[in-house]
């Protein structure tokens, strides 16, 4: 018998337990530790965040489901990571703490055969000066009850703006120099545009973008040149023109490091530190690993061995100049070197290095795109990390059969721009590979055009919704989910 040990309950988490529980028999254990009792597909916060969906719509409770699927479940967080057991244990283990209940504040060992660290990334909001969600008038979605807080923020200052002749100034964008995400401020900003047009305030607001990016569209891949209505356009003129469209300003190589009330305090490339107020704000903080701790048998600190901020894994962590990188750094299945039973799919794993040209302003401050971390390869990693999981266990050897590296990954993403089966507009982009390759493809910006393209209208809406009851109801394992692509 064989004890699978899931932490987190996200995208790479629920997927890997899922298929876990799905293809094991009885006589193995899967169990998933989480703070958090409920699923959220985090996707759909866009539109929580402009009032077209409650909270309620985009999770559910994964007690009672884990419950009938047989999948065990503690509610709790992860102190440290002991791979190796101690004096008393000889098993590996995880050392948890709870935080609900009679047993809140008390620590356990759980112990596991194989481990799948799927915390995914520490919401950073302490590296930002100021920049707590909901305070000084700046908001988040990267949760559905920041996105409910941010909601009830812009339909404050739409109620201000429909009873009086003021004027006001919307913020969105990313609110570190190094964060990543910004493809769903990307489509917060056009959801946000298009909800105004819908209260007839439109004219009474400035909106803009900010960004640490250096080119609009580089979304942390260093941008793609996409095949748009069957020519090549670079995706940086793609969003440009979506901006253009929608009267949307930009704000480019950004590093916002402090916000007040209505203020964001950020320095430029140039070296220049300015601000720039507004009303109503979302800026997506910094993403960082949780600062976990480990310890081997004898208790010595052996952190370095799996942390690198995130999770190390089986990547190429040479450091290297930019122009040196390859595809071949990123990892293929997501166990760490160290010790072959833990695994860090999704989020949860270091990345090698940045996808986007590192930039320093003439200050010396990094201003530039983390790599993304998205749904989808969340679930491809998941699910390729749990197949080598149940081969393991079945042939009673380490099986590292199963591969997929974001070198070889392709990706899609559709971005809203507007709800309603009828006025609802998407934004449709789908890139191959998502690290580009250019050996591979020398001359299109090191990606296959056949495969990287760009789409805009109603039926990218469409689509969108779709995904939202698709992957819920995969999501809550219903008949025949698996047959759901990741």
């Amino acid at each position: 018998m064989s004890k699978i040990v899931v932490l987190g309950a996200g995208i790479a988490g629920h997927t890997a337990a899922a298929h876990l529980r799905r293809k094991l028999s009885k006589e193995h254990e899967v169990v998933v530790v989480s703070p958090n009792r409920n699923y959220q597909w985090v996707p759909s916060n866009i539109w929580v965040g402009i009032g077209r969906m409650k909270a309620k719509d985009v999770f559910f409770p994964l007690i009672p489901l884990y419950k009938k699927k047989g999948i065990g479940y503690i509610q709790a967080k992860v102190v440290s990571f002991h791979p190796e057991g101690d004096a008393s244990e000889e098993k590996p283990y995880v050392a948890i703490e709870y935080l609900y209940g009679e047993n809140t504040g008390t620590q356990e060992k759980v112990t596991y055969d194989y481990l799948i660290n799927a915390t995914g990334p520490k919401l950073a909001f302490d590296l930002t000066e100021g920049l707590n969600p909901g305070t000084n008038k700046a908001f988040s979605v990267c949760t559905y009850d920041h996105a409910e807080h941010a909601w009830h923020g812009l339909q404050e200052l739409i109620k201000k703006l429909k009873n009086s002749n003021e004027k006001a100034k919307i913020l969105i964008g990313t609110g570190h120099p190094k964060a990543t995400c910004q493809g769903a401020a990307f489509e917060y900003i056009l959801n946000v545009e298009q909800e105004l047009n819908r209260h007839n305030v439109r004219d009474k607001v400035d909106v803009t973008w900010i960004s640490n990016e250096y080119k609009l569209g580089d979304f942390g891949m260093d941008g793609m040149l996409m095949n748009v209505g069957g020519n090549p356009m670079p995706s940086d003129e793609l969003v440009e023109m979506v901006f253009e469209d929608r009267g949307i300003k930009s704000i480019l190589g950004a590093g916002v490091s402090k916000v007040e009330d209505g203020k964001a305090h950020y320095e430029n490339l140039e070296g220049e530190y300015k601000t720039e107020e507004f009303d109503f704000a979302m800026l997506i903080p910094a993403f960082s690993g949780h600062g976990f701790k480990a310890f081997d048998k004898k208790n010595n600190d052996i952190t370095d061995k799996l942390f690198k901020g995130f999770m190390i894994v089986d990547a190429d962590y040479t450091p290297r100049p930019y122009e040196e990188w390859t595809v071949q750094d990123w990892p293929e299945t997501y166990h760490n070197p160290s010790y072959p039973n833990i695994f860090a799919p999704g989020i949860a794993f270091a990345p090698p290095h940045t996808i986007s040209k590192p930039r320093k302003s003439k200050n010396g401050t990094d201003i530039f795109p983390s790599p993304p971390r998205t749904g989808m390869p969340s679930g491809i990693t998941a699910k390729l990390v749990a197949d080598n999981i149940i081969d393991s266990i079945n042939s009673g050897k380490p099986s590292f059969h199963h591969k997929g590296s974001m070198g070889n990954m392709g990706a899609a993403c559709i971005a809203s721009s507007g709800f309603g089966m009828l006025k609802g507009r998407g934004i449709s982009i789908t890139t191959y590979p998502i690290v580009p390759n250019y050996v591979k493809y020398p001359n299109s910006g090191g990606r296959d055009l056949s495969k990287t393209f760009g789409a805009l209208g109603l039926a990218g809406h469409w689509v969108k919704l779709s995904l939202h009851y698709a992957f819920l109801y995969k999501a809550k394992m219903k008949p025949f989910w698996w047959l759901i692509p990741e």
